[in-house]
């Protein structure tokens, strides 16, 4: 449940910088800059998974992975279709 419940804010969070970059003229910017910001939320979320949580580091890498990815991926498809030619 948890993994969901950040799956949905990272969503939210692609959505907002998608949004600000469409207020300024550069989807493809924002959906770039998205790509780091997301990658700090989930690296925090896996250290907190790993100090509070008890988990190993190994256990959570999977977890990392499955948050991490998709939306970096969805955020690389935005910049792809927004650059221009």
């Amino acid at each position: 449940m948890h993994t969901i419940m950040v799956l949905a804010g990272g969503l939210l969070l692609l959505a907002a910088c998608v949004l600000l970059g469409y207020w300024r003229h550069a989807i493809g910017l924002a959906a770039l800059c998205f790509i780091p910001l997301w990658f700090m939320v989930a690296a925090v979320n896996m250290w907190v998974g790993v100090t509070k949580a008890g988990y190993s580091f190994m256990q959570e890498v999977p977890f990392f992975l499955l948050v991490f990815l998709p939306l970096a991926a969805a955020a690389l498809l935005i910049w792809h279709r927004t650059k221009a030619v």
